[in-house]
C-alpha cells in the first residue's frame, strides 16, 4: 500500500530531504520511517570516520571500529534538550549528531515538548550547532534527515473516523504545537491513511523492492554528486545533496522555463509558501528530476514538488 508514501519516501532519500507523515495509528508512519536506512548508499568513508568520532565520545563503538551502518535514532517524545542536541557537563553529543549522516525519527511529533523541537531548527539548516557554557564550547555535527510522523488528532483515531469524539478547536490545537518555522523546513507533506487488507495481502506479492529503489537512489545521489563538483561545491555527507543545494545556484540547477515559473509562482502564491518554502520546493523537484535521470527540470516535476508542500493534504486521508 501507500504508493505516494513510498514515492516520497524515495524522493527524500535521493535529495536528503526532510519528511513528515501524518496519519491514524497502525497506518504504516513507523515502518515507512525505519525503511529509510535501508534506501541510502552505504556510509563513506569520511562519513564512517565522523559518525565513529561521534560515538567513540559517548562511549558507543563498544570495542568495534568504524561504523559502516547509517545510524537510526528515534528519541522518546519526553526527551529534553541537551538529549536532542547535546549538553550536560562535560558537553556532549545529543540525538541530532548521534543521527548523523543517518536518519533522526520523531513519532508523535506535537507530543515533545516545543521549546525542544525548537533547537532543531539550526542543525536542519545547516548540518552542525555550536553549543557553549561558561566554561567550554563545542561544535558537533549534525547532517541528519528528520522524519517525523504524527496522527490526525489528539485522540489519534482521526476526523474521518466516526468514533473520533475530538472537536475541532482540539484539532487546531494539537497541529499547532508543532510552529511554523519548524514545519516550513520541511520538505514533504505526506499523508498516511491506513490501507485496506485485501489491498495490503495483493500488493504484498508484487510489490517493488528495497534493492532497486535504492538503486535509482544510489544513481540519482551520483548525478546530485558530480552537478555539486561541477559548481565547485564541496561536497560532504548530507551535504552532497540537493537538499544542501545552494540557494544561488538553484536557478542554475533547475532552469526552469519562464511558462513554468509562472504557474509554480501562482500555485506556490496560493499555497502561501515562504521564500524558504520556495526554494525547497525547487530542492525537491530537482531530485525529482534525477530520479529520471533528466538534465531538466520539467513542469511535472515542479507540479509534484509543489504537491509535497500542502500541508493541508497531511491534515487529512490520502485519497
Amino acid at each position: 500500500g501507500h504508493a505516494l508514501a513510498r514515492r516520497a519516501l524515495e524522493i527524500a532519500a535521493a535529495g536528503g530531504h526532510h519528511l513528515l507523515l501524518r496519519g491514524p495509528p497502525g497506518a504504516g508512519k513507523t515502518l515507512l520511517a525505519r525503511a529509510l536506512p535501508g534506501l541510502l548508499p552505504p556510509l563513506g568513508f569520511e562519513e564512517a570516520l565522523e559518525v565513529s568520532a561521534v560515538y567513540s565520545v559517548v562511549g558507543g563503538l563498544d570495542g568495534h571500529g568504524l561504523l559502516r551502518r547509517r545510524p537510526f535514532r528515534a528519541p522518546h517524545h519526553g526527551v529534553t534538550a541537551a538529549g536532542l542536541i547535546g549538553g550536560g557537563s562535560p558537553l556532549r553529543p545529543g540525538e541530532v549528531s548521534l543521527a548523523c549522516h543517518g536518519v533522526l525519527f520523531l513519532d508523535e511529533l506535537p507530543e515533545f515538548r516545543r521549546h525542544v523541537l525548537e533547537t532543531l531548527r539550526q542543525p536542519l539548516e545547516e548540518g552542525f550547532l555550536t553549543i557553549s557554557r561558561a566554561n567550554e564550547s563545542h561544535t558537533f555535527p549534525a547532517t541528519f534527515q528528520l522524519v517525523a510522523a504524527m496522527n490526525e488528532c489528539p485522540c489519534g483515531r482521526g476526523p474521518a473516523d466516526g468514533a473520533c469524539l475530538c472537536s475541532e478547536l482540539e484539532i487546531e490545537r494539537y497541529g499547532r504545537r508543532v510552529s511554523g518555522p519548524l514545519l516550513d523546513r520541511i520538505d514533504l507533506f505526506v499523508a498516511v491513511d491506513r490501507v485496506p487488507l485485501q489491498q495490503l495481502v495483493q500488493e504484498a506479492t508484487n510489490a517493488e523492492s528495497s534493492a532497486r529503489v535504492a538503486a535509482r537512489v544510489a544513481a540519482a545521489r551520483e548525478r546530485q554528486e558530480q552537478r555539486l563538483l561541477q559548481y565547485g561545491v564541496a561536497t560532504v555527507g548530507h551535504r552532497r545533496t540537493n537538499a544542501a543545494l545552494p540557494s544561488a545556484l538553484l536557478a542554475r540547477a533547475c532552469r526552469l522555463p519562464a511558462p513554468v515559473v509562472g504557474a509554480a509562482r501562482r500555485i506556490a502564491e496560493s499555497l502561501d509558501l515562504s521564500a524558504r518554502a520556495w526554494h525547497r520546493m525547487l530542492r525537491v523537484a530537482r531530485t525529482i528530476a534525477d530520479l529520471e535521470a533528466s538534465d531538466a527540470v520539467a513542469e511535472e516535476h515542479v507540479v509534484e514538488a509543489l504537491g509535497y508542500r500542502r500541508r493541508d493534504l497531511a491534515d487529512r486521508p490520502s485519497a
